[in-house]
């Protein structure tokens, strides 16, 4: 049942099985309460260069299918980067923060305050491989074929025995084999089980019922490779290496980058020029920043640092030296400045990375097929990534990661293409 390796996105479906009535409202809600005990704010913990709470916001915003996409949360920090990936927050109540509190309360209380939702599309924040085309088509089984709820699993291939307690003369036996007549993988068809990435009902079931799973249920078969769930530290290496593979980034492919532009003032440095009673210039510059720089240059890619007027010639040229970058004087309008050096080299949009600060590299960032802006930049909701550290303490090096990552993902995606997943 729905076995699906692709898919786009479509039209909001809200109306579909109505008929003409009135549209209804789709929800999507994620909670992200700040009191993780396995991995502190787990939540807003970078994964793979992103927030993890920001796989599935993409995911939601990208799919089309949502009125409004919503976090709920207790935290400043997760409000912060929720509002950033473009959510709007439910800053839940204390009644509903609490260790004991129930996934059901805190839906509740979010229903009660927001009586304009029709149909509720619970996420969970740790499935990082969720893509647009999953929630479609789990949606349309409410929106087209009329079920009231819908809930995501996957097909598991394990051979479960009763638990047998320590201590005890209780005998083990098995609960879903007959050891003697063991089927072979291929012969056995496995079991469903909830993989926990969203589960979906309307409001009504979901009153009556005081759970989303109620009325005329339907499951949604997701392939293991996208089913991931993080809970513990020893997950997290394991879930980046899935999600560089199998998770998604954004509605175009990742390119991979061949031209860098970074504004040294803001972003390489804090943006502070100090001048000394002789009359010398000084800048602070980061030595993580500086090497990753020089890994990125060793990966083949072309770096450009841009530097305004408020900088002398004298110091861009030892920057220049240090870093081993070409750097260059930007004027008042960075855009037509980049433009040019980016039609220099013949390249497209697409393949060029740009690191801005402020208002003038707005429309940079935009352009760039990837951008980042440090984490105090007044410039950062234009930018494609946001960084977590701040210009000249190693944002420089955190977009640099973050480059190679969807370097590695590029080339793992055209080894993905040249194998069927049949072939195994």
């Amino acid at each position: 049942m729905d076995d699906h390796q692709g898919g786009g996105d479509g039209a909001n479906g809200a109306g579909g099985a109505d008929g003409g009535k009135k549209k209804r409202h789709i929800a999507a809600l994620v909670l992200a309460r700040g009191g993780s005990k396995g991995i502190p704010l787990k939540n807003i913990k970078m994964l793979a260069g992103v927030p993890l709470v920001g796989w599935v916001l993409r995911a939601a915003k990208d799919s089309h299918m949502f009125d409004s996409v919503w976090v709920s949360t207790d935290h400043d920090e997760i409000e912060k980067v929720a509002r950033a990936w473009g959510a709007q927050v439910h800053r839940r109540s204390p009644e509903v923060s609490r260790d004991s509190s129930s996934s059901v309360e805190t839906i509740r209380e979010f229903l009660q305050l927001n009586p304009e939702v029709d149909v509720i599309f619970n996420i969970q924040a740790t499935s990082p491989c969720l893509h647009p085309f999953h929630v479609k088509e789990a949606l349309e089984k409410i929106t087209l074929l009329g079920y009231d709820s819908v809930f995501s699993v996957v097909r598991r291939h394990q051979f479960r025995w009763q638990e047998a307690k320590q201590d005890s003369n209780e005998m083990t036996f098995p609960l879903n084999i007959i050891p003697a007549k063991r089927p072979r993988r291929q012969d056995w068809d496995g079991e469903l089980c909830e993989n926990g990435s969203f589960y979906c009902s309307t409001k009504d079931i979901f009153k009556q019922h005081g759970s989303l799973q109620g009325g005329k249920i339907c499951y949604y078969e997701m392939l293991p490779e996208y089913s991931v769930d993080i809970d513990v530290d020893i997950d997290w290496p394991v879930a980046e290496q899935r999600v560089l593979r199998y998770g998604y980034f954004g509605q175009d492919k990742p390119e991979v980058v061949q031209l860098m532009f970074c504004l040294v003032t803001g972003c390489l440095t804090d943006g502070q020029t100090i001048i000394s009673g002789s009359g010398g210039e000084m800048v602070h510059t980061n030595a993580r920043d500086v090497t990753g720089l020089r890994i990125l240059k060793r990966e083949g890619v072309v770096l450009l640092l841009a530097y305004d007027d408020h900088m002398s010639k004298t110091l861009s040229d030892k920057l220049a030296e240090r870093t081993g970058c070409e750097v260059r004087q930007v004027g008042p309008e960075p855009l037509n400045d980049v433009m040019k050096w980016k039609e220099e080299r013949g390249l497209d949009w697409k393949v060029v990375a740009f690191m801005g600060f402020d208002e003038p590299d707005v429309e940079c960032l935009k352009l760039a097929g990837l951008s980042a802006a440090p984490q105090d930049a007044p410039a950062v909701t234009a930018a494609k990534y946001m960084c977590h550290t701040r210009g000249g303490q190693g944002a420089v090096r955190e977009f640099v990661e973050h480059i190679l990552l969807l370097k590695k993902k590029a080339k793992s995606q055209m080894e993905q293409d040249r194998i069927h997943r049949k072939h195994f």
